[in-house]
């Protein structure tokens, strides 16, 4: 089975710095000032480079580190609008900014989906699950008035379904008693060198959480919030669903393992 989550990453060098100017920013301790939607950061250059990206979290906004498009971003500055801007074509800015938050939303499907594919234990549901990426590819490559109008709620719910069955078939790999910690309240939590393989932590807030040399094999982590989490020595590397914003968000050390498909964070330790 290929993984085309190799195409779902950020290249910032085909886009036009649209998470720079779509989102809004919040002062608060991942951003320096506030910032409204719609309104290009003040660190944005001409080119839509970023002036301070090596001092990112130096400056206050570490915020900006762990954020992820998976790919948004250049599908719809390159592809949807075909190299246009929003700079030198203002009216067509709020179309642009619409756009990629759908997209942003379509792309993350699809790369859980892609990770879902990618699981041999998944298999039963592989058929459904290779209708859903084409359609999430189909709707990907669409036009802006398409995507515009995209039911993003509705496509999430109905995958989501199949990616649930995917956490089980996979979590049933594990022998023993299972932790069942979805939307769990974990903050702080002391978890060091826990056994939490196949464990459900869909939406778990785990902000803070000591989960340092923790086994956390085939435990489903869609949505958990690891701001903060300390995951030196912690072994990620056959969880479910992990992504790249979730991993940067956390601390981590040259002990912890993640996934394959993703980067370490620089900000580690070594």
């Amino acid at each position: 089975m290929t993984d085309d989550r190799g195409a779902l990453r950020a290249d910032c060098a085909r886009c036009t710095g649209l998470c720079c100017v779509a989102l809004p920013f919040t002062a608060s301790a991942d951003f320096a000032v506030d910032k409204a939607a719609g309104e290009p950061c003040r660190n944005l250059l001409a080119d839509f480079g970023c002036g301070i990206h090596a001092e990112l979290r130096d400056r206050g906004y570490p915020g900006c580190t762990v954020f992820d498009c998976f790919g948004a971003g250049q599908q719809t500055s390159a592809h949807t609008f075909a190299g246009r801007d929003w700079r030198r074509e203002p009216g067509i800015a709020r179309e642009m900014f619409d756009v990629f938050g759908v997209l942003r939303q379509l792309h993350e499907l699809r790369w859980y989906v892609a990770e879902a594919l990618a699981r041999e234990a998944a298999a039963p549901v592989h058929e459904d699950l290779r209708a859903d990426r084409a359609e999430l590819a189909r709707l990907a490559d669409a036009g802006p008035d398409e995507l515009r109008s995209v039911d993003v709620p509705a496509v999430r719910a109905r995958i989501d379904q199949r990616l649930t069955r995917v956490s089980e078939l996979v979590r049933s790999s594990v022998p023993g008693r299972r932790r069942d910690h979805r939307g769990a309240d974990l903050i702080g939590a002391r978890l060091r060198r826990a056994d939490l393989r196949g464990a459900r932590l869909r939406g778990a807030y785990l902000i803070a959480a000591d989960l340092r040399g923790a086994d956390l094999a085939a435990a489903d982590l869609i949505g958990a919030d690891l701001r903060d989490a300390d995951l030196r020595g912690a072994d990620l590397a056959e969880s479910l669903f992990l992504t790249q914003p979730q991993v940067a968000a956390a601390k981590g050390d040259a002990a912890t393992r993640i996934p394959a498909a993703l980067d370490r964070p620089a900000h580690w330790t070594a």
